[in-house]
């Protein structure tokens, strides 16, 4: 039933959780624990419903709760692990830049992926020492190459919700670069443009401290926020990372290729870089050439490597996978690149 308070009508919901003595606990601690369970599967499953306590939700619990104790225990062991995933100028065939993508090298469970561990990280907070630890790690990997003297790349970071609203952030990447000895024009970091909608002023206020440590900054995702062009137009960013999902499809998919080759022209005409993400085929790779893309990330340049194995990009081991490409459309690409700050 609405509430009305103040002139104003409320409609107010709830969700429940519902435990039962004595099947599902034979003491009011028990009972309250499953029964709060409960209440949050219920939210899980879309809001104002109830659920009744069962064993599987009991499981779930557990698992999770060994899961978290699990991370603490790797943050302090240094389980995780650090693999990088090369960028690459499509024109000059050379890798410019690296993605730094966590990895959790369990001890019984092996190689665990980012999916399965970074939400329940995010949801506990562990997300900020982790975070901190792949800044960190990262920075070091970067001059690490330098000092063995490989041309120099610029290493991308991922920043999460939980980091990115620190009023401190700053300080911590500040702090991060001093420590490692890396130049900040060698750091990027990549934030998400449905993260930057949430507190468009506060993430404002955050960039432009990140941008006047000279660090890169780049909208990872793209076109998936919902962001405005006058809001756009704000963003102290350098870079434009297209969404993955926008090339899935191509050149099936000619939404999909208006919508990219959109954010392409946009970009140009904004002055900024623009890179695509998820690039699996020579034929996307030649429409994003055609477009004007002439950077991009994914399985057909390579797969996220440890660093050991990250060398043989560095050092141009790995060549060039677009060595068939028309003539004209390389003229055309030269002609794109004139209007895209190129990073190599």
């Amino acid at each position: 039933m609405p509430i009305t308070l103040g002139g104003l009508t409320f409609q107010v919901t709830c969700s429940m959780g519902i435990a039962c003595f004595p099947q599902h606990g034979e003491n009011p601690s028990d009972l309250v624990a499953n029964a709060d369970a409960a209440m949050y599967r219920a939210k899980e499953t879309g809001r104002d419903s109830l659920e009744i306590f069962s064993v599987e939700m009991a499981e779930k619990a557990r698992k999770k709760l060994v899961l978290i104790e699990e991370m603490r225990r790797a943050l302090e062991e240094g389980q995780f692990v650090l693999h990088f995933q090369p960028q690459k100028n499509l024109l000059t065939g050379k890798v410019f830049g690296a993605e730094a993508l966590v990895r959790w090298n369990h001890p019984v469970r092996g190689l665990v992926p980012p999916g399965d561990f970074i939400p329940l990280a995010e949801e506990t907070g562990l997300i900020v020492p982790l975070g901190d630890w792949i800044l960190r790690e990262a920075c070091r990997q970067c001059k690490v190459w330098q000092d063995g003297g490989l041309e120099p790349v610029v290493v991308s970071v991922n920043v999460s919700a939980r980091q990115f609203k620190e009023k401190a952030w700053a300080v911590h990447v500040a702090a991060a670069l001093e420590q490692c000895g890396l130049d900040p024009s060698y750091l990027e970091l990549e934030v998400t443009e449905s993260l930057i909608m949430q507190d468009l002023a506060g993430a404002l206020q955050r960039m432009r401290e990140l941008k006047a440590l000279g660090v890169k900054l780049s909208i990872d995702d793209f076109g998936t926020g919902y962001s405005s062009l006058s809001a756009l137009k704000s963003f102290p960013v350098s870079q434009l990372k297209i969404d993955r999902s926008f090339l899935a499809d191509i050149p099936g998919d000619v939404d999909n290729m208006a919508i990219t080759s959109a954010i392409v022209s946009l970009a140009q005409k904004l002055g900024l870089e623009v890179i695509a993400e998820g690039v699996e085929t020579e034929e996307q790779a030649r429409f994003l050439l055609e477009s004007g893309c002439v950077n991009i990330q994914g399985y057909l340049v390579g797969r996220p490597v440890p660093p050991a194995d990250f060398l043989g990009f560095l050092q141009g081991a790995y060549p060039p996978r677009l060595s068939d490409e028309p003539a004209g459309m390389r003229t055309a690409a030269k002609q794109d690149q004139l209007t895209i700050s190129n990073r190599t």
